[in-house]
């Protein structure tokens, strides 16, 4: 009865406008529901939702490559403004329709309670809303993006300052460390004001649901079914009490390597257990090929993806100026096939973000022979469960990382970057927990965290919590404005603790590795395959974990890591 209009890889469907969705629509919501048609009703659902998905996601990466680009710019807007507000309305009477059916296709459970949640949320009067918020993360991205800094006669991008960070002369740290805070501390007011517009926006967005923050309304828009807000506090506490200590033992130690009183912000990224900073690749070729190997060693059938991603140009990997920070890997719903972004400057932070990234690019091909959108996409996946697939990747791949096997480091290498890999997820809880709760007292405080500077006060109270062991003093001005080259804070809004709960759980998968990597790999492969078909507790279980987020889970795995920290360092002395 219905056309299946996705049948290759062919990016035919990228010119589309809403007058070519609006008749497949039309035919869509006119049809009579029922046991005989449903399988091929949601399969034209999600042919159409696929289409959709890949033109926003293709237009959405260019707007993050060329972040200067008028033309690129207004071709997204156009889409958001134009097509995608329509298609919105036209999805939300297609969540209506299956609704109002009573129908429950089966092994579709979870994602219709996914699509309840959904449809519970829509409000037309905030389609412009929203495109005004998407209008404001882009802005947000062209002003970080922007930023550039000049050395010694030179203009150079955040991720082109980063390896200065890691030189061993500290006075030459501490110059980069000051260039850069300072380039961006002057952006403050606009950077403050851009934040007072995305936070009342926010405010009013939830306001026109009826609910009395934000927070609430996004809950429901993660689908965060398995826990609650209270459960995030106590995962904050739990780190407060168990990683915080290991984190000041860590610094305590670094601080003596170094023969300094104290850690300044410029002495944290040093590699303090080798002569040189690590240095895995020479050029972009050189880190691909060896990455493709590194992931062929956890599983062929990852090198083969990673191979067919090269080939087919869907990696981004240099640094270059008026390109947005940070990394990401996305799915093109039509091609099924992941792209990954990055800026690549030839540091163990870049083979550390690819291997993170790749996680997601794998996890993205294991679940595409799922058959709904709604089951395999992006936003609808458990979000701690995705960092799952990348935070294990790191873990489980790194043992191919040593040249022995293809990979880029000696063995002396490859124990100073366990010990620099391992650290940073003792570091990264707490910073974990400090954006996270930073997070919870803007929505729990609409009322006044829509002021900057009232947010800047707010967030060196909580970094002095989770973070004590970090010397700021006579820094505070640039501490307190940390949170403003923390992207996920302006452009995905209480999207961070995902990260944390997802380390804890690679963790456990790691721990399962080091008694069976066999099993582990197989265990995560099959936890990967499940997409949006299993519940939070479900995947982490498939994948030999505990979704769990007391203090004694979470001990478990600090014990581990200080003790192959302990192990590692002992190979190195």
């Amino acid at each position: 009865m219905y056309n299946t209009y996705v049948t290759d890889n062919s990016t035919t469907y990228l010119q589309w406008t809403w007058a070519d969705f609006e008749p497949h629509y039309r035919e869509l919501l006119s049809a009579e529901l029922g046991q005989t048609n449903i399988e091929g009703w949601l399969k034209k659902w999600s042919d159409l939702i696929s289409i959709a998905d890949e033109i926003y996601t293709r237009l959405y990466v260019a707007t993050t490559q060329y972040t200067s680009d008028e033309d690129v710019e207004k071709q997204f807007n156009d889409f958001i403004e134009l097509t995608q507000t329509e298609i919105k309305k036209a999805d939300q009477a297609a969540k209506q329709k299956l609704i109002d059916s009573g129908m429950e296709p089966k092994g579709f459970e979870l994602p219709l309670k996914k699509l309840r949640a959904e449809h519970a949320l829509f409000s037309e009067q905030n389609l412009p809303l929203l495109v005004e918020e998407q209008k404001l993360c882009n802005e947000y991205n062209k002003l970080i993006g922007g930023i550039t800094f000049q050395w010694e006669g030179e203009e150079r991008t955040a991720s082109q300052m980063f390896p200065l960070l890691l030189e061993s002369d500290r006075n030459i740290r501490e110059k980069a460390w000051r260039i850069t805070v300072e380039g961006r501390y002057a952006r403050r007011t606009e950077l403050n004001e851009l934040w007072g517009k995305l936070l009342r926006l926010r405010s009013h967005i939830a306001r026109n649901k009826g609910l009395d923050n934000y927070r609430s309304m996004m809950w429901q828009a993660k689908f965060r079914f398995d826990y609650t807000p209270d459960d995030c506090m106590s995962f904050h506490k739990a780190i407060e009490e168990v990683v915080v200590p290991a984190v000041t033992r860590i610094n305590q130690r670094r601080a003596a390597k170094l023969g300094i009183p104290s850690i300044r912000p410029w002495d944290n990224n040093l590699e303090v257990n080798g002569d040189k900073p690590l240095k895995p690749f020479a050029d972009t070729e050189e880190f691909l090929t060896k990455t493709r190997q590194i992931l062929a060693m956890v599983d062929e059938s990852f090198g083969d993806n990673f191979q067919t991603m090269i080939e087919q140009g869907l990696l981004d990997v240099p640094s270059r100026k008026n390109k947005a920070p940070g990394a990401y890997s996305l799915g093109y719903a039509v091609a099924r096939k992941p792209f990954i972004f990055m800026s690549a400057t030839g540091t163990h932070d870049d083979v550390e973000t690819m291997l993170h990234e790749s996680g997601h690019a794998m996890h993205e091909f294991l679940r595409q022979e799922l058959e709904y959108f709604h089951d395999r996409a992006e936003n609808y996946l458990p979000f701690e469960f995705a960092e799952v697939a990348s935070m294990a990747m790191e873990l489980i791949a790194a043992p191919y990382t040593q040249k022995t096997v293809g990979g880029f480091y000696d063995q002396q290498d490859y124990a100073r970057s366990m010990i620099e890999h391992l650290e940073g997820m003792l570091k990264f809880w707490p910073y974990m927990a400090l954006v996270d709760h930073f997070q919870h007292w803007i929505y729990e405080n609409e009322a006044i965290s829509h002021d900057g500077e009232i947010c800047e006060q707010k967030w060196a109270e909580l970094w002095d919590r989770y973070m004590p062991s970090q010397d700021y003093n006579n820094l505070e001005m640039y501490k307190q404005t940390f949170w403003h080259r923390q992207s996920h804070i302006f452009t995905s809004p209480l999207y961070y603790i995902e990260y944390g709960m997802a380390q804890l759980g690679a963790a456990q998968i790691w721990a399962n590795s080091l008694v069976d990597q066999k099993k582990a790999i197989e265990a995560y492969t099959n936890a990967l395959k499940l997409g949006s078909r299993a519940s939070l507790p479900d995947l982490f279980r498939t994948a030999g974990a505990d979704f769990s987020f007391d203090a004694p889970t979470l001990k478990k795995s600090v014990d581990l890591i200080e003790g192959e920290l302990a192990r590692l360092e002992k190979q190195l002395s």
